[in-house]
């Protein structure tokens, strides 16, 4: 193809075309809506040596039009020239960021607050059921059914959407999923025995496992800080521990073994790292964990539920409570173990540590409160003791896991 170009105006071929000045200015020039007049021959004009398809040419609005004899002069301004880029970059920044996007404090604000309140409810709901229906190989399944069932309705409407799993995802996760279940039965066995302020003072010491796993068992070196930082917490749970007025070995036995299991499951994460979201990966543990639960409450517990442990407790709440109950405390179970994950995903290890210790607090205070359970003041001091030293192990180890990564990025 060629192209001459003319003093009055540009001809290819016959066919008339719009000066040159007019065609630069419209190339750099951005208008809403154009309409070329004039005949289109084989498919296509040319402006300036470039063929324009048929197909843009008569997408057309009468807004503007162009005809071969315009000048310069006769041209609408360009909307971007006539405000300054910053005047323009402001207005189009502006209404991209939302409020919650302006004030992201308030969202992670809002997600601590439903952690907290999600888990004293449950902590506080979930004792009540035992109080009329002590059975927790039971409980611990129900709750992991209901949370699969949510998972299950949740995938269905794709909300999220169901990320696929493969085998060798599946083998990694069954050992987490086994000590997530391990853990989740002899915690609730706890808190069916003690409690629920004794449990959450002996359930401190999981840091001290966690130690005790990465310098022993995985090889890594723990500092010395980390170690001295828990010995108020070893101290403060034996404080406790010996003037608890609900004290019983099978509510603390059960409490250390949780503690044993949820830190193999910490080490079994570390080595079963995937790219999948949080939230599919819980809901796959949660289905794994289900089917490690039902055995045991059928062969444990079963025998009794049929014979008396359901008649007994419809008599005393009745048919529809006891349903009711043992449905929210699943779901107050799922949805802040799921929001307990989405808010460390928020923010920063050392904040998620400090409101990790806060909500220990918060559902000790409010399980005492509630229940109105009498604790000597050695308790009280030893609880208290605890809760310092896990505080302070969580920001020594929150600091230094953050050098650690500043030291890699440099």
């Amino acid at each position: 193809m060629e192209s001459r170009v003319l003093t009055g105006a540009a001809t290819v071929r016959g066919l008339a075309l719009p000066q040159k000045p007019a065609a630069r200015l419209a190339a750099i020039c951005s208008f809403p809506a154009l309409r070329l007049t004039g005949k289109l021959n084989d498919g296509g004009n040319l402006i300036c040596g470039r063929q324009l398809r048929p197909s843009i040419l008569l997408e057309a609005s009468p807004a503007i039009q162009i005809s071969p004899v315009n000048k310069r002069g006769n041209l609408p301004p360009c909307p971007a020239a006539s405000s300054s880029p910053a005047e323009s970059s402001d207005s189009a920044g502006g209404a991209k960021v939302g409020f919650l996007e302006k004030y992201p404090f308030l969202v992670t604000g809002f997600f601590f607050f439903l952690w907290y309140f999600l888990n004293v409810i449950f902590n506080i709901l979930n004792k009540k059921i035992y109080n009329y229906f002590p059975y927790p190989y039971f409980v611990s399944a129900v709750h992991l059914l209901v949370g699969v069932v949510y998972c299950s309705f949740s995938w269905g409407v794709g909300l999220p959407k169901r990320a696929p799993i493969d085998s060798n995802l599946l083998k990694v996760l069954i050992p987490v999923a086994a000590c997530h279940a391990l853990g989740h039965i002899t915690s609730n066995v706890s808190f069916a025995a003690v409690a629920v302020s004794f449990t959450h003072t002996i359930k401190a010491l999981e840091p001290f496992f966690n130690a005790a796993a990465s310098q022993f068992i995985l090889g890594q070196q723990i500092p010395i800080t980390l170690w001295l930082s828990l010995a108020p917490v070893v101290i403060g749970v034996s404080m406790a521990s010996l003037t608890e007025l609900s004290f019983n070995w099978v509510g603390f036995v059960s409490a250390m073994i949780s503690n044993i299991s949820f830190t193999y499951r910490s080490i079994y994460s570390k080595k079963a790292m995937t790219d999948m979201d949080s939230t599919n990966l819980y809901a796959y543990i949660s289905i794994i964990a289900l089917i490690i639960c039902i055995p045991p409450a059928l062969i444990i517990e079963g025998p009794q539920l049929i014979k008396y442990g359901f008649n007994d407790a419809i008599a005393k709440v009745g048919l529809t409570k006891f349903i009711s109950d043992l449905f929210w405390v699943g779901m107050f179970y799922h949805l802040y173990n799921q929001l307990a994950t989405n808010t460390l995903e928020r923010v920063a290890p050392l904040t998620h540590a400090v409101g990790n210790v806060l909500k220990r607090v918060f559902v000790i205070g409010f399980s005492i409160l509630v229940f109105g359970n009498k604790i000597s003041l050695q308790t009280g001091i030893g609880t208290s003791i605890a809760i310092a030293g896990v505080a302070m192990y969580s920001l020594i180890k929150a600091k230094l896991e953050e050098e650690k990564r500043q030291g890699k990025a440099a």
